[in-house]
């Protein structure tokens, strides 16, 4: 039914810089002695892509059997590294989640609680939280696994 695809991987950074050369600001450690931000200071690390050798370049799929789990594992590995820098508050591996159906392979979205009591936004009496909205085929799966009886053809009742 739902299907998710992570992409975009990244290391979120937190960093409370100390010195200037923490943020990168060299050759003014004679006249500056400490860096005082306003607000933790947050950037994303992007890890290399899988592919890019240095002297060769090739897809991801080419170069890994599970490009999910390598990215997260260079990204892990990132930030291990990083979490061991003195001005490194936090580092955190995220990604870019996609949910489609894999039916339809539309968007996948569900009725909430609030839409699920809200008769006009129900396919029949007895759409329920959680339902998926997408397309027939999902919502049939959905009532089949849950037990609940089938989709009314000719819609709301």
């Amino acid at each position: 039914m739902k299907l998710t695809h992570r992409d975009e991987w990244r290391v979120m950074v937190t960093i409370k810089p100390r010195r200037p050369a923490d943020v990168g600001l060299t050759g003014v450690t004679e006249i500056a002695e400490f860096v005082a931000p306003t607000a933790p200071i947050t950037v994303a690390v992007l890890p290399r892509r899988l592919g890019n050798f240095g002297f060769v370049s090739m897809s991801d799929r080419m170069a890994s059997s599970d490009v999910e789990a390598d990215y997260r594992a260079r990204c892990e590995e990132i930030a291990t590294t990083l979490r061991g820098l003195p001005h490194v508050d936090e580092a955190t591996v995220t990604c870019t989640e996609t949910h489609t159906c894999s039916l339809c392979s539309l968007r996948w979205e569900v009725l909430t609680a609030d839409e699920a009591a809200d008769h006009s936004t129900n396919q029949d009496e007895h759409s329920v939280e959680g339902e998926p909205v997408c397309c027939g085929e999902a919502i049939a799966e959905f009532r089949a696994e849950h037990g609940i009886p089938a989709l009314a053809l000719g819609g709301a009742a």
